[in-house]
């Protein structure tokens, strides 16, 4: 790599959205990225983080890494708090002695999901889950550093991963008719898009880059319903599906049953243009297919 490159390392990158990164980075001829996971690095100690950063000394860090299990959290509070709410502290505190950016991953289960109008960056955080209450820690403890930002996203999905979409064409099938969830609404958002919405935004140079909290899904907003009929939809499959409310469903999570982000803020400040879901969606659809997964 040339002296001039821009070094960027990312956390987490077997999960769906370091992945995406992987796809998207040669657009991105500027950057050196170094990818690490638990095997490279142990983001839960502080002194190897250090390390990793005072030897490779990257100009950027992207935290993928995230415990994302939301019902198992409930269970498992010691992990899910020591990946997400722990880790992210002492990766921010890393990156601030070896000045280092960082933008760390977050999400929509910081808020109740008891509003009527779509989550702004300011708007109150009350998480109703283990899940969400960890990843709030862990955005306090990156606030509490200074300096790093932080991008809200919902409804993560990939071609890469254990998904939502994966999860329905999976079961679309094998089985006649699914039920899903009509009573929850977000917005949808292919971790692709927003792997290179984060890289453009590095791309703009440190010199633009604003330590502070941004939202980002993809435009248009749906139920888990509509978002599954979709599915099933652009990919073809004769699988009826069933709208059903959150009562109806078992879960020992309470889940948002508003998840909708304003994105003015991020498309405003880093001049980005944001797919609609379904489009975003059908270009993963089509990837699936590719791959032989449909």
């Amino acid at each position: 790599m040339e002296s001039n490159s821009i070094k960027v390392l990312v956390t987490g990158s077997n999960g769906q959205l370091g992945s995406e990164i992987k796809v998207v980075s040669d657009q991105f001829p500027m950057f050196d990225l170094i990818y690490t996971d638990i095997k490279e690095l142990d983001i839960t100690n502080f002194n190897e983080i250090n390390l990793f950063l005072n030897k490779f000394k990257p100009n950027f860090l992207i935290n993928c890494a995230a415990y994302t299990a939301v019902d198992k959290a409930e269970k498992e509070i010691e992990i899910s708090t020591m990946i997400n709410s722990v880790a992210p502290g002492l990766i921010a505190k890393a990156c601030k002695e070896n000045g280092c950016k960082l933008i760390h991953v977050s999400t929509d289960y910081v808020f109740d999901g008891e509003s009527k109008t779509p989550y702004v960056e300011e708007s109150l955080v009350n998480p109703t889950s283990q899940y969400g209450l960890s990843k709030l820690k862990g955005e306090e403890a990156v606030l509490r550093e200074g300096g790093a930002m932080i991008i809200r996203t919902s409804w993560l999905y990939s071609s890469f991963g254990v998904n939502f979409v994966k999860t329905i064409l999976n079961n679309a099938k094998i089985k006649p008719e699914l039920k899903v969830v009509s009573d929850q609404i977000g917005c949808p958002t292919y971790a692709r898009d927003l792997a290179m919405v984060i890289l453009s935004i590095i791309s703009k140079g440190e010199e633009h880059f604003i330590p502070e909290i941004f939202h980002y899904s993809n435009n248009g907003t749906c139920s888990w319903y509509n978002f599954a009929s979709e599915i099933v939809e652009f990919a073809g499959l004769n699988c009826i599906v069933t709208p059903i409310e959150s009562k109806d469903y078992p879960s020992i999570v309470k889940r948002p049953k508003y998840s909708v982000f304003s994105k003015e803020k991020i498309c405003n400040t880093y001049k980005i243009e944001i797919p609609h879901w379904k489009t975003s969606l059908g270009n993963c659809i089509e990837i699936l297919k590719l791959d032989g997964l449909i």
